[in-house]
């Protein structure tokens, strides 16, 4: 019987082992996910990125959805990191809340931020901490630099917010405008970068008119 197979049969979660090659199966999947989702990955595809065989990687990851999630966490944690280290506290809003935005929706957009969410949505009932994991790795990260940030923004003047979190929120939802609707559900696959410009500068004058420093 299957790894997933016994899932669905109520069996235990298969774990993950680590060894001296789960760095380079990591990477290898980590390539292949990017390039394909998680569908579109196949274990002799990601055994061979990895430079490994299928044996040694099933000793690592029994179940393919727990390279993904692995691979997913990871990813979602660089995301968050980059996006932190290049924000400057010190930068007034527009700008700072640009870069944020581009990178959140950079992220979203792409053919791996699709394929975390799809298997979220997908995996809700069998894999209850999928999405949990997933959030605390990445958006929730973002959301507290966000946050943060405003923070600091309101100490200086520059913004008037009572709720910081309701607002960090807000602003991710600005960011997923028009795009992320239409991508999802299969109307538009690709955009050009006028339309993402569109998107988040109207994000950021939105955000400023209704939070902007009145003063």
């Amino acid at each position: 019987m299957s790894s997933d197979a016994r899932l669905a049969a109520g069996g235990e979660t298969p774990q993950v082992r680590r060894g001296r090659k789960f760095d380079q199966v990591l990477a290898g999947a980590r390539d292949v996910f990017l390039a394909h989702g998680f569908e579109g990955a196949s274990v002799d595809d990601i055994a061979r990125a990895a430079g490994v065989s299928k044996a040694t990687l099933y000793s690592y990851f029994p179940d393919k959805r727990l390279l993904f999630s692995e691979v997913a966490s990871c990813e979602c944690c660089r995301q968050a990191d980059h996006a932190m280290t290049v924000i400057d506290a010190s930068a007034p809003p527009r700008e700072v809340l640009e870069h944020c935005g581009r990178q959140f929706l950079s992220f979203i957009l792409s053919k791996f931020g699709q394929s975390i969410f799809r298997i979220c949505v997908a995996e809700a009932d069998r894999f209850p901490d999928l999405g949990r994991q997933f959030y605390n790795s990445g958006p929730a990260v973002m959301h507290a630099a966000v946050r943060d940030y405003l923070q600091e923004a309101v100490g200086r003047g520059e913004l008037e917010i009572e709720d910081f979190d309701l607002a960090a929120d807000q602003f991710a939802e600005l960011c997923k405008a028009d795009l992320w609707p239409r991508m999802i559900f299969n109307v538009s696959t690709e955009f050009e970068p006028e339309a993402i410009d569109r998107v988040i500068l109207g994000a950021v004058e939105t955000f400023m008119a209704r939070y902007g420093a009145k003063g």
